[in-house]
């Protein structure tokens, strides 16, 4: 029997059941309708400290730091699908979430100094990424500084990019819930994540 596909949705907004967190439980409500195993981190809950900038790392490949973020990497590398919520905050990602991808710092230490952590095509193809973002301002560019430290968190962790699910302009909406299609779209996403990432399984196991 295939085991069902685990999904791990993050959570970097500092408000709780905000418009973010709303639009990422759409996701993963989508992702169990699919069938999937579905789990929520909140990192504002977490007792955890960003990156010291110390690069031991570099020489043992290993983060000093022991705290709640070290669990969570063991969540991440176990997990089929990574979602990466954070709303827009002064034009980028919040402070909790950029303190999570500054602490994978040792996993990119592994792959480009120590070379001791490799994934193969076939397992980024397996493991899909999903950023989960709202912006209360209607610019069409309120979303591209979050786009590149989320690409490298993807690219670090060994998850292929593979789709956005953002909603902006909610001052006019006044709020997710007054979004005409993102709620909507978000739960498809979900869906269609998860019956990706079986299809992408079925394939390698025939």
């Amino acid at each position: 029997m295939n085991k069902p596909v685990k999904v791990l949705g993050i959570s970097g907004s500092p408000r709780r059941h905000g418009n973010t967190e709303t639009l990422l439980d759409t996701v993963l409500e989508g992702a169990r309708e699919a069938g999937a195993d579905a789990e929520k981190i909140i990192l504002r809950l977490l007792n955890y400290t960003s990156c010291r900038g110390c690069n031991a790392c570099h020489r043992t490949g290993v983060c000093v730091i022991t705290d709640d973020l070290t669990e969570i990497f063991e969540k991440i590398a176990a997990a089929d699908v990574l979602i990466i919520a954070s709303p827009i905050y002064s034009m980028g990602i919040t402070a909790e979430t950029k303190g999570l991808i500054d602490r994978a710092q040792y996993l990119w230490a592994r792959k480009f100094i120590k070379k001791n952590l490799y994934y193969t095509p076939e397992h980024i193809r397996r493991h899909k990424g999903i950023f989960v973002s709202t912006a209360g301002l209607g610019w069409e560019n309120v979303f591209d500084a979050a786009f590149p430290a989320i690409t490298a968190f993807f690219n670090t962790t060994g998850f292929d990019y593979w789709d956005n699910v953002i909603a902006n302009d909610l001052d006019r909406y006044g709020g997710i819930k007054g979004h005409p299609t993102a709620l909507a779209e978000a739960r498809e996403k979900g869906r269609s994540v998860v019956a990706l990432v079986k299809k992408e399984g079925e394939q390698v196991n025939n």
